[in-house]
């Protein structure tokens, strides 16, 4: 029995390489379904054939970021042996992401939630629940810190440490955006990590 349907004419890892790109430059709310089916290449209702909503098509998107632009920060906090390293390296592995010569410069998650009409909160949460993970990671990494014996903050004060390390995070894509060097960013890296000592103090 012959197959029904028209096969795909179009590559869909491609295809969403070409959206995240639409996305990243324009932000959600700046992206029209009809923009994105002319940089895909694709008509819209093949979008919603593969990828579904734009809302659908926009979480996908978000995964593939993680594990592209968004898995360097992520992968430091994994392999450094001690906590200062690892937030370290983090901030680093971060500002490299936001500054590379072939991308908008700014991170997605930080920068590229809606602002404005109510049938884009969904997305705005998403994003939101995106961004505590990422604080929830940072805590973590300072808690394995705290077992492995190379961090000596008391227990109550990792939660603030981590906000304040993922305040920093989300202010250099600000900064980026704003046309702030990779040079100046790590101004501000070693600006935060000078506070260190005094963040984990025991008798902070």
């Amino acid at each position: 029995m012959a197959a029904r349907g028209r096969p795909r004419t179009f590559d869909p890892d491609t295809a969403l390489r070409q959206a995240l790109d639409l996305f990243w430059e324009r932000g959600y709310e700046g992206t029209s379904l009809n923009d994105l089916a002319q940089a895909m290449g694709i008509a819209s209702a093949s979008i919603y054939a593969c990828f579904g909503s734009k809302q659908d098509l926009f979480r996908k998107v978000m995964a593939l970021y993680g594990t592209t632009s968004g898995e360097p920060p992520r992968r430091a906090l994994r392999e450094q042996p001690t906590a200062r390293a690892a937030i370290e390296a983090m901030l680093r592995a971060t500002a490299d992401e936001i500054t590379r010569p072939d991308t908008p410069h700014y991170c997605m998650l930080i920068l590229a939630a809606p602002t404005g009409t109510m049938e884009n909160h969904a997305v705005r949460e998403f994003l939101a629940d995106r961004r505590r993970d990422q604080l929830t990671t940072i805590k973590d990494r300072l808690a394995r810190g705290v077992t492995d014996g190379d961090l000596s903050a008391p227990p109550a004060g990792i939660d603030a440490i981590a906000r304040y390390y993922t305040t920093v995070v989300q202010g250099l894509s600000i900064q980026a955006r704003d046309g702030a060097t990779r040079a100046d960013l790590e101004t501000v890296i070693t600006c935060a990590m000078a506070a260190w000592d005094t963040l984990t103090s025991v008798d902070r």
